[in-house]
């Protein structure tokens, strides 16, 4: 076992007491002018440290260099081809060379860091914002903010008692065209919003069947699983694919998913839903992927209203000819959302009024750091994310368990259904249980 693995353990078991979660779930945590704790002034600089370089945290490396006074001070990853990289391309544009490290909690251990940045596999998103916070890090991490719904909500819990600012990279709540098509709907410009249709269409190939092989000498693959209980290494898992197996991952539904359902919900102005079906299955290949590549989730609302989500991962037409997008539904007209725009139309389908606006990360990325040095809450908060992630973790375990979920409107909670309580959470590795 990795030495700094079982020195470290313990610091999972350190970070608090039993949860007491339910407390901190309030929609009044939500309003624009809550503060957090902050030791930033708005001009300092803010120094960030990088979980998972491989490919999306990469891409965030290069967008947080460009903001004013931001700097990134540490690189970390398990895959050490990775972390040399990124570090060398990070030194080079930035005039001044991060430490490359292998494990993430030097990154906790370092009090010149301000911020981690969480972009490892999707079973490490909630337990390294737990443990971020704890440590006094402000926290970027990735969609989905965690892995199970518990896991959700710990990471509220977290940012909450240790007054952190915690955002997630669902970028289109910082993109203006989306913004502004989200004040048009609240407005009342097409009627009362009562309905959105969201949808993902991609065409991915066969991950075809892995085989247990040697651990490769660049991975360290014991602290890449952290806290999912040990598998033995097999050779299609890395980098990617463990996307499509429940033990790591949450399938197309809290990959892509999860930016569709989130617009979905701010546009309609609704958080937990009191039932939730799905259906689909896995059709196009035979091959190792656990998670369904053809499912539509339903997921209604006690306002009444409703959102659904289609997703395809091996069909590339979409409806309105796009591959992802999002489409309301009013009493007096629709909008539909591509890409970073919006078309309004009427009720017999004309168009009348279109916008659009900026796209990528440099919004987020600035909301974020805004938030960092003032306190204020960011676009997409750890409660937002969470809202929005329960949504795609309850389609999903409608699926796992061919079972409609209805659910308390409070907080999203299973009611009489064993099967589907029992995927609320999941086994741990011993040691690495999440506490708050």
């Amino acid at each position: 076992m990795n030495q700094n693995i079982a020195r470290d353990r313990r610091l999972f078991l350190k970070t608090g007491v039993a949860t007491a979660v339910a407390a901190s779930l309030n929609h009044s945590a939500l309003a624009q002018d809550q503060r957090t704790n902050s030791s930033k002034s708005p001009g300092e600089k803010v120094v960030l440290g990088i979980m998972g370089v491989n490919g999306r945290g990469a891409a965030i490396a290069n967008g947080m260099m460009a903001a004013d006074n931001t700097e990134i001070g540490m690189i970390c990853d398990v895959d050490s081809r990775a972390a040399v990289r990124v570090g060398q391309l990070v030194g080079e544009k930035q005039g001044r060379v991060p430490e490359v490290v292998g494990d993430f909690r030097r990154i906790l251990d370092n009090q010149g860091i301000d911020v981690l940045v969480i972009a490892a596999p999707n079973h490490w998103h909630a337990p390294a914002t737990i443990l971020g916070c704890a440590a006094g890090k402000h926290v970027y991490v990735e969609k989905p903010c965690s892995h199970t719904p518990a896991e959700g909500e710990m990471a509220v819990a977290a940012a909450r008692k240790h007054q952190r600012i915690v955002q997630m990279g669902t970028q289109r709540r910082s993109w203006s065209g989306i913004q502004e098509a989200i004040e048009k709907i609240h407005s009342g410009v097409i009627g009362k919003a009562l309905y959105s249709r969201t949808w993902y269409n991609n065409r991915r190939p066969s991950i075809g069947f892995g085989k247990i092989a040697s651990i490769p000498e660049w991975l360290d693959w014991d602290l890449w699983q952290g806290p999912a209980p040990r598998r033995d290494y097999k050779d299609n898992v890395v980098h990617y694919n463990w996307h499509w197996h429940w033990h790591w991952g949450n399938g197309e539904l809290g990959n892509n998913g999860v930016h569709a359902i989130d617009v979905a919900r701010w546009g309609l102005q609704v958080h937990y839903p009191i039932r939730v079906t799905a259906g689909g299955g896995k059709y196009r290949h035979e091959h190792d992927q656990e998670t369904p590549d053809t499912m539509m989730v339903t997921m209604d609302f006690p306002e009444q209203k409703t959102i659904t989500w289609e997703g395809l991962s091996w069909s590339p037409l979409g409806p309105h000819d796009n591959g992802f997008g999002m489409s309301f539904h009013g009493t007096e007209g629709s909008l539909v959302i591509r890409g970073a725009g919006y078309t309004i139309y009427d009720m017999k389908g004309k168009e009348i009024e279109s916008g659009t606006g900026d796209a990528g990360d440099t919004s987020h990325f600035a909301d974020f750091l805004n938030s960092v040095r003032t306190g204020r809450l960011p676009n997409a908060d750890i409660e937002i994310a969470h809202q929005s992630t329960l949504l795609c973790h309850l389609g999903n375990i409608a699926y796992r368990t061919n079972s409609v979920l209805n659910l308390d409107p409070a907080n999203g909670h299973v009611i009489n259904n064993p099967d589907a309580e029992k995927l609320w959470t999941r086994e741990y590795e011993p040691g690495w249980e999440p506490k708050v």
